[in-house]
Order: C-alpha cells, then structure tokens, then sequence
C-alpha cells in the first residue's frame, strides 16, 4: 500500500514538479542556513551576531499571520514562480559580502528569505490542496517531509565545503540557482489559479479564527506549539548531552544529527499509509509519545540508547506537523488557506526557536539529566491530552471551498 500510494504521488505531474521544486530550493537553502553563520563569524569574530543570522532567518515567521494574507490576496502560481526569482537575483548581490562593514547586506537578505520562506509554504499549501487527490495530501507531505529531511543529510556537508573551499559568495550562488531552478518548476505547474480572495467572499476571515474554530485544527496547532516548544528545550540540550552524558567530542552531534534525519526520512514515508488507517490525533498522539520516550532516553548516558533515543526523536516529531498541515489543506476554504497555513506554521514553529533561546540558558542552571526526563513528561501529557480532549475529525471528501 506504501508503494502504491507513493508511486500514485509520484506519478501525478503536479505533486512530483512540486516535490522536485521542493528537493532543489531545500538543498540550496540548507546549505545556506549553516554557511551563513559562518561566514558572519569569519568576518566579524563575534559569535553573537554569528548566532544573529539565524534569528534573522526566523524572524518573519513571528509575523506568519499577515504575510499568508499575501497569499491569499494574490495568484498563487505567479507568487511561488516571482518569489523565488526575486531570491534567486538577491543571493547574488551576496557576493559583494567581503568585510565586516557590508555585513548588513548578509543580514537584509537573510530576513527578505525568512520572509520568502513563509510566503511560500503559505501559497505551496494552498496550491497542493488544490492539486493533489484528498486522498493523498497525507503521502505528499510525509514525502515533503522525507526530502527536507533527507536535504539536511547531505546540504550541509555540500555547503560547508563549497565554503571552505570558494568562500560565502560560492554557496550563496549556489542557492541562487536553486531558487531559479524552484522558480522555473512552479512555472511548468498546471493548476487552476481563483480569483483572488478579496473577490470571492470569507477573505476577511483570520487565520487564527479559523484554527481556533475548528475542534480539528485548534487541537492538533496546539499540541504542535507545545511539541515544538519541547524540542526547542531539547534541541538546546544537545551539546550537554554529547559534552556531559556521553563523553563525546561536539564533532559526535553530527551523528545523532544523521540517526535523527533518517528517522525523519523513514516516518515521512510512512506517514500517508499511518494517516488514512488511523485518526489524525492518534498517529499525532503517536509521534509525540514516540519523541517524549527518545528525548526522556538521552539522559541516560549510554551511546547505543543516544542513537536509538534521536532515532525515535526524528520519526515522532514530523508526526505533528505533517498531521497538522494535512489537516489543514483538507479542512480549510480556499480563501484563508493561505494566512491558516502560516498562522499554524506561526505557532507551531515560533515556540521552537524561543524554546533554543530559552534553552540555552537553562541548560546552564539544570542538569540535562534532570531536563530532559521533564521536558519528556511534558511531551507525554501533551499526547495524553489530544487523545482525550475534545474530538474533531477531517471529513473523507472533498475539501471546503468558500
């Protein structure tokens, strides 16, 4: 059934272009987001503003609400096709970064991406739920899934090295080919382009009223936020645990990075099958309970339960999103699908990056041992909770249209 369904995803020219166009711009922007750092710190020596370049990456997403508003005002296709060939002419302008005093152009480029990268999930998500089969939006994010993934198996690697061999100038020409090569995929889709919202009525509805309406979608954004708020917590812990509970050099954290990717990867194939034979809060409810177990198991200092804890970690933490995001293609009208896409992708994602800000700090007051067994009890409760709370489910027909 797995294959069947895969190879059904594969098959339609819609969702394999989007998938292609995903894997490119995936494996550009990964490479990106570790060479940024880098490069802020090898021309200004200063490792907060190095850990800067990240937050300016982050910081649209706080502002997710009213930048998927933009998705939904204008045609979806020509805003993924523009948008990506924007980026692609702004990177280049990158390889005029030589010193500390032109830094500030690294870093208005970087929000203008984090910005692009809202804008496009939000009008992505909109398109797929028009494109793909119902049926199958439970595959096509489990494989969306499965090929971010499998890019931050491999980018990194290809990033750090382009760098180190040719400078940040290199590995920002190399993004900017794959946002031109994203660009000219969504070109060749062929999906049906709506009038704009503001012409069909229900434009005027928020996001987050929509989410918290819905006792499908409040739910599974709320156990997502508070999921994502643990692995925030845990995500911080890492170097503790690698340093402090297993006597590793950092260099071992590349390790359970790859054990936890390909958790991610093996999950985001089998997520569609898990979805359509189970309902969307007991597979989330899973995946949680899944990721509570792993992170718990890290404080035990013991190299073959590390491995097995991340590879736990990495299939139960997509569970939420994919679940949360598929929920809301089929459960949403298509004329707030946009701004209810980046509202969740808002609360779900925000509360992670807090959560490594926050955990850094805490990581120096409490032991991880006594951390991570907390910050898995939570994740517990949070997973009891969904399955008990309040009860929605996700219709098997068509999605909503406004």
């Amino acid at each position: 059934m797995t294959g069947s369904a895969t190879g059904r995803v594969l098959r339609d020219g819609t969702a394999a272009l989007f998938l292609a166009a995903i894997v490119v711009s995936g494996f550009g922007s990964t490479a990106m987001s570790l060479a940024a750092g880098v490069w802020v710190k090898s021309l200004t020596g200063s490792d907060s503003l190095a850990a800067l370049a990240l937050s300016a990456v982050w910081l649209p997403v706080l502002f997710g609400p009213v930048i998927g508003t933009v998705a939904d005002r204008l045609p979806r296709k020509p805003l993924l096709v523009g948008s990506n060939l924007v980026m692609a002419l702004l990177l280049t302008t990158l390889t005029a970064v030589d010193s500390a005093g032109r830094i500030w152009l690294l870093f208005a480029v970087l929000v203008v991406y984090g910005t692009s990268y809202v804008l496009n999930d939000a009008a992505e998500s909109a398109v797929v739920a028009q494109a793909v089969d119902t049926r199958l939006l439970g595959d096509f994010n489990g494989l969306r899934m499965m090929a971010n993934e499998g890019m931050k198996l491999v980018a990194p690697l290809t990033g750090a090295a382009l760098y180190a061999r040719f400078g940040g100038g290199a590995v920002a020409l190399l993004d900017a080919a794959s946002f031109a090569l994203a660009g000219g995929l969504y070109a060749l889709l062929r999906v049906r382009t709506p009038a704009p919202a503001a012409d069909r009525g229900g434009g005027r509805r928020s996001g987050l009223r929509q989410l918290r309406d819905s006792p499908v979608l409040g739910p599974l954004v709320l156990a997502g936020s508070v999921t994502m708020l643990c692995a925030g917590l845990n995500g911080a812990a890492l170097y503790a645990v690698v340093d402090k509970t297993l006597g590793h050099s950092p260099a071992y954290a590349g390790v359970l990075s790859a054990v936890q990717g390909a958790g991610s990867v093996t999950i985001g194939l089998l997520a569609g099958p898990l979805l359509r034979r189970l309902p969307e809060r007991v597979f989330t409810a899973a995946g949680i309970t899944a990721f509570a177990v792993g992170v718990g198991l890290r404080a035990l200092p013991y190299d073959a339960v590390a491995l097995l804890a991340c590879g736990l970690i990495g299939a139960g933490l997509p569970c939420v999103l994919i679940a949360a995001m598929t929920a809301v293609q089929r459960e949403t009208p298509d004329a707030v699908l946009g701004r209810t896409a980046a509202t969740a992708g808002t609360l779900m994602m925000a509360p992670n990056a807090v959560a490594l800000a926050l955990g850094a700090g805490l990581v120096s007051l409490v032991d991880v041992t006594v951390l991570l067994p907390l910050v898995g009890a939570a994740a517990l409760l949070t997973a009891a909770w969904l399955v008990t709370g309040r009860r929605g489910s996700v219709p098997a027909g068509p999605r909503v249209s406004a």
